[in-house]
C-alpha cells in the first residue's frame, strides 16, 4: 500500500464577479506561517476592496492613485522623505504614535512625531549651556524641563536629544548660514532628573510642497505650514524611548498644523520673561519654557534617522 502523501493542491482562484474577488484574495493569503503577516494582510485587503467598492472607484482614478504612489517614491531620496510626509499629512502618522504609547492609546501621552530632521550624533552638551552654535536672530529661550516615571519619581541619567528649527524656520543641515549641528544637543539629567538649556524661541514652517503631497495640500485648500516647536528624545535602558515635540503655544497655526502633530500634551507655557534675564548677554524680549516628561518603563531603543 502506497502510503505516501499526495502533495497539496493551490487552490483555484478562479473569479465569478467582483463580489467574489475578496474571499478569493484571503483565501489565497491564508496559507502564510506568520500569524501577524495574515493578521495585518487579511485586514489591509478587507479594506481596501471596501473602500474601492464604497467610492466606486473608477479605472481613472485608480491608475492615478498608482502613479500618486510611484511618484511619492520617486521624490524619496537620502534628504527627504516624501513617504513620511504623505503619512504625515493624512494624520496616519499622528495615530500610530497615539496607539502604541500613553498604555497603547489608553491615557494621554507627550509622545509625537519623530520628524524628519533627527540626527543621531548630536554634541554632548553640559546642563544650562546653550545650544545656539552660530549666532540667528530671534528671542532668548531658557528651558528647564524634568523627567520623571509613571509615579512622579526622578529619573536620572537620561539622555535628552534635543534639536529645533532656528527662528527662519530652517534647521541646520537645510540652511548653509548656520554650522553644523547648530540648535542640537545631547544632555543628560541630573540627580533630580532635571536638564536645562539655553536657545533660541523656534519659528513654525513650511513642509515640502515640491512633490506630491504639495499638490495632495493645494488640492485640498490646505496651508503647508507647522507650528514652531523643539523636539525631544529621552533614552534610558529600562524605559520605552520618549520621542516628543513641544509647540509654542502663541503660534498662529496650532491649531491647523499640516501633519496634525498637536496634542493638548504637547502645547508648552512659553512664558515671556520680566525682568533681568538668566544671561547677562540677553538683549530685549526672552522666554522661559518649563515642561515635565513622564517615561513608560518599558524597551529603550533608537529610531533610524529619516535622513543621512
Amino acid at each position: 500500500m502506497d502510503t505516501t502523501a499526495a502533495p497539496t493542491r493551490p487552490p483555484i482562484h478562479i473569479i465569478d464577479d467582483q463580489a467574489a474577488v475578496t474571499d478569493v484574495v484571503l483565501d489565497a493569503m491564508s496559507r502564510a506561517p506568520n500569524a501577524r503577516l495574515r493578521e495585518v494582510m487579511e485586514s489591509l485587503v478587507r479594506h481596501l476592496h471596501a473602500f474601492a467598492r464604497e467610492v466606486r472607484l473608477t479605472e481613472d482614478e485608480f491608475e492615478f492613485g498608482i502613479d500618486f504612489l510611484n511618484r511619492i517614491g520617486q521624490a524619496t531620496n537620502d534628504s527627504h522623505n516624501e513617504g513620511v510626509l504623505f503619512s504625515d499629512a493624512v494624520g496616519f502618522s499622528t495615530l500610530v504614535c497615539l496607539l502604541n504609547n500613553g498604555q497603547n492609546g489608553t491615557t494621554e501621552t507627550a509622545a509625537a512625531l519623530l520628524g524628519p530632521f533627527w540626527r543621531m550624533n548630536s554634541p554632548p552638551t553640559k546642563n544650562g549651556a546653550s545650544i545656539v552654535r552660530s549666532q540667528v536672530p530671534g528671542p532668548a529661550l531658557f528651558a528647564e524641563c524634568r523627567l520623571v516615571d509613571p509615579d512622579g519619581k526622578p529619573i536620572a541619567d537620561v539622555e535628552v536629544d534635543v534639536w529645533q528649527a532656528s527662528p527662519a524656520g530652517l534647521y541646520e543641515n537645510q540652511d548653509p548660514e548656520q554650522v553644523d549641528m547648530n540648535l542640537r544637543g545631547k544632555f543628560r539629567s541630573d540627580a533630580d532628573g532635571r536638564i536645562s538649556f539655553r536657545s533660541v524661541k523656534p519659528a513654525g514652517y513650511p513642509v515640502p510642497t515640491d512633490g506630491p503631497v504639495g499638490e495632495l495640500l493645494r488640492a485640498q485648500q490646505r496651508h503647508p505650514y507647522r507650528p514652531a516647536h523643539l523636539h525631544f528624545l529621552c533614552f534610558k535602558p529600562g524605559y520605552k524611548t520618549l520621542i516628543t515635540q513641544i509647540f509654542v503655544d502663541d503660534d498662529e497655526h496650532l491649531e491647523t498644523d499640516v501633519v496634525f502633530g498637536v496634542t493638548r500634551h504637547l502645547i508648552g507655557d512659553f512664558a515671556q520673561g520680566a525682568g533681568d534675564a538668566p544671561a547677562a548677554d540677553v538683549n530685549g524680549p526672552w522666554y522661559r519654557l518649563t515642561y515635565k516628561f513622564v517615561l513608560e518603563p518599558g524597551e529603550a531603543k533608537l529610531p533610524t534617522p529619516p535622513i543621512r
